[in-house]
């Protein structure tokens, strides 16, 4: 049994593009708000981005604000994470999760989201 798979990823030099998609596995994203979130190398894992159930709301961290845009293609299952202007910084490996919600919440804490993928490593070069 597979938990939702991340794709994409790479490396990319400095200030180029990136995406990262997830794909549902053995659970459905019906009904769940989705997010984003990252471990650098040698640091916790930190949060990058949420999207609601209904894909109506979502909410950044500061770091990524106008870099970075989440979608969800709710008809596929299908979770995604567009990068742009990427930094050294943005260096990490990226983890999709599920959070079970209501419509409209955009979780922002990793103890609110209970189902992880394996993640995908994104490397940007200086």
């Amino acid at each position: 049994q597979v938990q939702q798979v991340e794709k994409g990823g790479g490396l990319v030099q400095a200030g180029g593009s990136l995406n990262v998609s997830c794909e549902a596995g053995i659970r459905t994203f019906s009904g769940f708000a989705l997010g984003w979130f990252r471990q650098p190398p040698g640091k916790d894992r930190e949060f990058v981005a949420s999207i609601s159930a209904s894909g109506g709301n979502t909410y950044y961290a500061d770091f990524v604000k106008g870099r970075f845009t989440i979608s969800r293609d709710n008809a596929n299952d299908i979770l995604a994470l567009q990068m742009s202007s990427l930094k050294p910084e943005d260096t990490a490996r990226y983890y999709c999760a599920l959070a079970r919600s209501n419509l409209y919440m955009t979780p922002r804490f990793s103890w609110q989201y209970e189902i992880w993928g394996q993640g995908a490593q994104v490397t940007v070069s200086s």
